[in-house]
């Protein structure tokens, strides 16, 4: 192996026990449906899905609030904090297909910070589980309102899901948006409205 080679040398960690049962299954279901797994094409898909579905579901091994945790500092700063535009992809649990796209996070200190992308980790780490778009939502504002204690958190997911693209209705350009809000957000409408010019504008 070249000094080249070995630079860009990819290290994929994944517990191997985990790894073989799973490809057992999903030999099987390739098999069920029909498919020859001994053909060339076919040889390590379910050692790879298994891996990649090791990869999707690496939420449950973290911690969202010690995340926060990790980067929380004193800061007498009590204006809103907005993160958006957090590309996300995630899973549906009633499926098991894929659901993808952007997620909206604001909130407002109340003596305590936290690093701007551990906002971004913490949407991560909840979408790398089985979810449902709602159940997200809700999990990324409580994170971040019992780890940080703010005045307030607003959180915002626009997605779409091919459980509705690729079966079901078919329907290829539907969009779901979901909110959930604590504190000023929720009591404030001023407040509200303004975190929702922030993330409907192209300020760059």
């Amino acid at each position: 192996m070249t000094e080249m080679d070995k630079l860009y040398e990819r290290e994929d960690k994944y517990d191997v026990q985990t790894v073989e049962e799973l490809a057992v299954h999903y030999k099987r279901i390739l098999e069920l449906l029909g498919e020859d797994t001994s053909r060339e094409g076919l040889l390590k898909t379910p050692e790879r899905v298994a891996k990649a579905m090791t990869f999707l579901t690496k939420g449950y091994g973290e911690d969202p609030k010690e995340i926060l945790l990790s980067a929380k500092f004193q800061e007498d700063y009590r204006h809103m904090v907005v993160v958006k535009d957090i590309e996300l992809y995630s899973m549906c649990e009633h499926h098991m297909l894929p659901f993808y796209g952007k997620a909206h996070v604001a909130y407002i200190p109340n003596g305590y910070i936290t690093g701007l992308s551990k906002v971004a980790r913490v949407v991560e780490c909840f979408a790398r589980r089985f979810q449902v778009q709602e159940r997200l939502t809700v999990q990324i504002r409580d994170c971040i309102q019992e780890a940080l204690d703010p005045l307030g958190v607003a959180v915002v997911i626009e997605a779409a899901h091919t459980c509705m693209q690729m079966r079901g209705i078919q329907k290829q350009n539907s969009v779901t948006t979901t909110s959930a809000f604590t504190g000023a957000f929720l009591k404030n409408q001023n407040t509200r409205q303004e975190f929702l010019q922030i993330i409907s504008s192209n300020l760059r």
